[in-house]
């Protein structure tokens, strides 16, 4: 797979990170980071002697002018875009139902759902111009299979990003297919923050495979959808098993 121009949101670690390097070969990559800029710099000088090209650009997308200003900049540098994933996102904090606030489910939604449906809208017109089966990969989230306790709006915002994967194939068909991975217990920073060391064993304990996931898990599973020219609509669970279907 080369010769495709590839846009990847919070890509400066993780999950991003990894999928940058994954599909970097003969390709080229506009990367998105906000606050990891070290990482991103980083990362394009790794890339940078595998790829046709590597931008790095800086956007916060959690607002419309910030989608809007991000958009812009990825328009002065292709005129057509062949792979749009929308990786970019987080656990802000854990709150219980009982005490989620209007302010926190904004900035939950914000960051994890508003972001990508606007990016997705504006990117439509650079997707439509590709000329190597355009595509878009969604990153979701386990936490919209089992409800996530304690982080409940975090599993429903990605869980609305999950039903906009339908929705957004099925109208964007056939020109552009759109998919969806829903990774589940990874070993990345983001667990660093959010989940205890005890709470990590448990879910360890409870998947099947009995380990977590690694970034290049869900970079594969990311390669896979971008290159399954007959897959639309679907959305892929690496998680080693913790929810099945």
């Amino acid at each position: 797979m080369s010769g495709k121009n590839i846009l990847i949101t919070g890509a400066g670690s993780g999950i991003g990170a990894g999928t940058a390097r994954r599909l970097a070969t003969g390709n080229r990559l506009i990367l998105h980071y906000h606050a990891a800029k070290e990482g991103a710099l980083a990362l394009r000088e790794e890339l940078a002697p595998v790829c046709a090209g590597v931008d790095v650009v800086e956007a916060d997308l959690t607002t419309d002018a910030g989608c809007e200003a991000f958009f812009e900049e990825v328009g002065r540098r292709t005129d057509a875009l062949d792979v749009l994933v929308n990786n970019a996102g987080g656990m802000i904090e854990r709150q219980s139902v009982g005490d989620l606030t209007w302010d926190h489910l904004a900035a939950t939604f914000a960051l994890n759902t508003f972001s990508a449906m606007r990016l997705t809208s504006l990117c439509t017109g650079l997707l439509r111009r590709g000329r190597n089966d355009p595509c878009v990969v969604n990153v979701t989230s386990i936490a919209m299979r089992h409800g996530a306790p304690t982080a409940t709006a975090y599993g429903a915002s990605k869980a609305a990003m999950d039903s906009f994967t339908r929705g957004a194939a099925a109208e964007l068909a056939p020109d552009i297919r759109v998919n969806a991975v829903a990774p589940g217990i990874i070993d990345t920073r983001f667990h660093e923050r959010v989940t205890s060391k005890d709470k990590m064993r448990q879910f360890i304990e409870n998947t099947p495979l009995k380990r977590a996931g690694g970034v290049a898990d869900v970079a594969r599973t990311i390669e896979y959808l971008v290159g399954a020219t007959f897959v639309t609509g679907e959305t892929v669970d690496c998680n080693g098993g913790l929810a099945m279907r």
